[in-house]
C-alpha cells in the first residue's frame, strides 16, 4: 500500500492558468496524444460540477433522471474508449473515497462505473491508504499529461473550478507520475469496489 510521502509541488514553481486557460490547454494536449499514458487524481469528496445535467438532476434529488442521462451517454463513452485504443492512449483515474460516502462521490461513482464497463480505466482507492501522505493536507487534484505536463487543479473552498497550476518542469513531472502509479497499483477497480460498496445503497439525498 503506497502509504508514504508524495513528492513535492511547489505552487511558485507552475503556471496559474484561468479556467478557460487550463480547459483549453488540457484539450490541446489531449488531442495531440498517441502511444501515451494519461493520469488523473480525485481527492476532494465534493465538487459542485457546471453545465452538467445529472449534477443538476442530484441537487433535484431526482435519481432516476441521474441514471436515465448516464445511461444516455454509453454510446459515446464507448466511442471515446475505442477512438483512445485506436490512438494507443491509456487515461489512467484514481478516485480516492472517503465512507461513509458523500452524495457527490455515491454519484460520481456510479458515473464512473459506467465508463469503466465502456472501456475506461478507473480505480478506487480508500483515504485510509494515503494517510501518511496527507499529515500536511490533503493530496492535490491533478492530471498529467504525455509525460510532460502536470496539471494542480483547482477548486474554490465550495468546490467550483477555479482553473489549474501547470507544471513542467521533467524531474517533477516524472515524480508525480511513479507516485500516480503506485496508487493506481495499490487501488481497487471501480466495479469491484461499486459491487460491494455502493450497489445497495438507497439513492443519495439531493447535493
Amino acid at each position: 500500500m503506497p502509504d508514504l510521502l508524495a513528492p513535492d509541488l511547489p505552487h511558485e514553481q507552475g503556471e496559474r492558468l484561468t479556467r478557460a486557460e487550463y480547459k483549453q490547454s488540457f484539450r490541446e494536449r489531449r488531442a495531440v496524444l498517441r502511444d501515451a499514458e494519461a493520469w488523473k487524481l480525485e481527492r476532494l469528496q465534493h465538487f459542485e460540477e457546471t453545465d452538467d445535467a445529472s449534477r443538476e438532476a442530484l441537487r433535484r434529488g431526482d435519481w432516476p433522471a441521474v441514471l436515465r442521462l448516464f445511461e444516455a451517454d454509453r454510446d459515446a463513452l464507448t466511442r471515446r474508449a475505442r477512438k483512445d485504443a485506436a490512438r494507443g492512449v491509456a487515461f489512467h483515474r484514481v478516485r480516492v473515497v472517503e465512507e461513509p460516502l458523500t452524495p457527490y462521490v455515491q454519484w460520481e461513482l456510479t458515473w464512473l462505473r459506467l465508463t469503466a464497463e465502456c472501456g475506461h480505466s478507473v480505480r478506487v482507492l480508500p483515504a485510509s491508504a494515503v494517510g501518511a501522505a496527507e499529515a500536511g493536507g490533503l493530496l492535490p487534484e491533478l492530471v498529467l499529461m504525455d509525460e510532460r505536463t502536470l496539471y494542480r487543479v483547482l477548486y474554490t473552498d465550495a468546490g467550483r473550478p477555479d482553473g489549474a497550476v501547470r507544471f513542467t518542469d521533467p524531474g517533477t513531472v516524472r515524480n508525480w507520475e511513479e507516485y500516480l502509479r503506485e496508487l493506481y497499483g495499490a487501488a481497487e477497480d471501480v466495479r469491484e469496489y461499486f459491487d460491494r460498496a455502493v450497489a445497495a445503497l438507497p439513492p443519495p439525498p439531493p447535493a
